[in-house]
């Protein structure tokens, strides 16, 4: 069996990694990695790969930069060339990017089967991207891997259970990623003291508001006073942070950093604050609460236990929160909301036994 894997960001490879470790195992299973480049990243060398113990792409198409439109028809172009040369069983996609949207177009247009991993994730704020990309991903997909009841709830919702596809609740790549990433953590250089909140704010959604950023910023600058926050910002929010000329006094900014450094901090901070996907879940998997900077969020479940926060931009209410303070809830570690690890081995045997 050949499988082709698209990946366009970062994310998707620490997360592919981890499958790609289990096809390992099977010598009937051919995988070939394209990186349509996406999400552009100079640190993105052999160092990296061999760091984070990824398998290095076969073909690389640096195609990012542009805007949706050109960036994914761009896609759609290279990545057909690639697929009617390798002839794959399966082509394989993560997430809600636009490399997820684009190989499943392709994968779609050939009539090669198609497995869409994170499956069924839902926001229901159709302003994101993200959002169509993964509606659509899923309407076309012949498996798709949920990670979350929740996920497999909102398909039924939207009468997958009448469609010609076959719905798994695999578990969530992501935790099998953080267990194995754990070990390998390495400590920032930077001056960290014992007890720090772990802050990212990236999201389109706050970055190109002044009135969310604003808000934002007044509210950590005040929890600062008493609290480090390490907060690693990337390029374009730091640009537009200078632009409006907010206050960050008492902040410890650092530049991006790599995703073991990103482990270290999440192991070993009191909280967690973010407007980002996937550190919502990273800071549940090493038992952090989780304070998020949105009106909303695909992982529900982690809300309804008690673990995350939904703030938005509210000044007031980001203050509030932060100062109930409540301790994780060891109890709610046992709760088999992401596969426990297991993601990658049910992913890989669905796809053997697939109309066995």
């Amino acid at each position: 069996m050949k499988i082709v894997t698209i990946l366009g960001a970062r994310p998707q490879f620490i997360k592919a990694g981890t499958v790609s470790r289990e096809i390992i195992k099977y010598n009937n299973i051919e995988e070939v990695i394209i990186h349509t480049g996406q999400h552009f990243d100079a640190n993105m060398s052999d160092i990296f790969f061999d760091e984070m113990k990824i398998p290095k792409p076969n073909y690389n198409l640096n195609i990012n930069g542009l805007s949706h439109g050109a960036m994914t028809g761009q896609m759609i172009e290279k990545i057909e060339e690639v697929i009617l040369k390798e002839k794959p069983d399966w082509v394989m996609v993560y997430g809600d990017t636009n490399s997820t949207l684009a190989g499943a177009i392709v994968a779609s247009k050939l009539n090669i089967k198609l497995a869409h991993i994170e499956a069924g994730l839902r926001s229901f704020n159709m302003k994101m991207p993200e959002e169509v990309n993964r509606i659509l991903t899923d309407r076309i997909s012949n498996i798709l891997f949920c990670p979350t009841d929740i996920a497999i709830k909102n398909l039924k919702n939207e009468g997958y259970e009448k469609l010609n596809v076959k719905v798994v609740k695999s578990g969530d790549v992501m935790q099998d990623g953080a267990i194995f990433y754990k070990n390998l953590a390495i400590k920032p250089i930077c001056d960290i003291q014992n007890n720090f909140i772990l802050c990212t704010v990236h999201r389109a959604e706050n970055t190109d508001s002044e009135k969310n950023l604003r808000n934002i910023f007044e509210a950590l600058t005040e929890i600062a006073k008493e609290k480090q926050i390490i907060l690693p910002l990337h390029p374009r929010t730091k640009k537009i942070i200078q632009t409006l000329n907010l206050n960050l006094e008492n902040l410890t900014i650092m530049d991006p950093i790599g995703y073991l450094n990103m482990v270290w901090l999440i192991k070993n901070c009191d909280l967690v604050m973010t407007d980002s996907g996937g550190l919502q879940k990273e800071a549940y998997f090493f038992e952090k609460k989780c304070i998020t900077l949105r009106d909303e969020t695909e992982w529900v479940e982690l809300v309804e236990c008690g673990e995350n926060s939904l703030v938005g931009a509210d000044k007031d209410k980001i203050i509030a929160v932060y100062k109930k303070n409540v301790k994780y809830n060891t109890e709610n570690s046992k709760l088999d909301l992401y596969g426990g690890g297991k993601a990658s081995e049910n992913i890989i045997k669905e796809l053997l036994n697939y109309e066995k």
